[in-house]
């Protein structure tokens, strides 16, 4: 009795190692795409940073270009990072939530709050991302 409890416990535990490795599965593939993104436009790449575009984003700006200047002039600090680190993440359905801490080049700190969703083919494409200024921390 004790062996097949043993054995129960083993199969339990590896469900539960699965299914956690597989909650973590969205939240791994839109920090690669945001990374992806961001190399984009470090390397003034509009077509790279474009194809992350969900259809929504791509209804809006129509074309690479008009996409890349508006990235540009609205989102300088997602354009041209100093430094940036993943934050918080949260996945609600088919859609993830991914906080991204951004060091602008003029030396203000920016939280980026990227929506990312699953497609029909089970990729993900960025949806919108919303700019909140960082407040200063104590001084170290």
């Amino acid at each position: 009795m004790f062996r097949t409890f043993a054995i129960a416990l083993g199969l339990a535990t590896q469900l539960v190692a699965a299914s956690a490795a597989r909650a973590d599965e969205p939240v791994d593939t839109a920090r690669s795409i945001i990374q992806e993104q961001i190399a984009a436009f470090l390397h003034d790449d509009a077509e790279t940073a474009y194809s992350f575009a969900s259809p929504a984003i791509r209804g809006k700006f129509p074309d690479k270009t008009t996409f890349f200047d508006m990235v540009k002039r609205g989102y300088q600090p997602v354009f041209r990072p100093g430094n940036f680190a993943f934050g918080r993440s949260k996945v609600v359905g088919d859609q993830v939530l991914q906080e991204v801490l951004i060091s602008a080049p003029d030396g203000k700190d920016w939280t980026a709050v990227y929506e990312l969703v699953k497609q029909p083919d089970g990729s993900y494409k960025i949806n919108g991302v919303m700019m909140l200024p960082s407040a200063p921390g104590p001084a170290i």
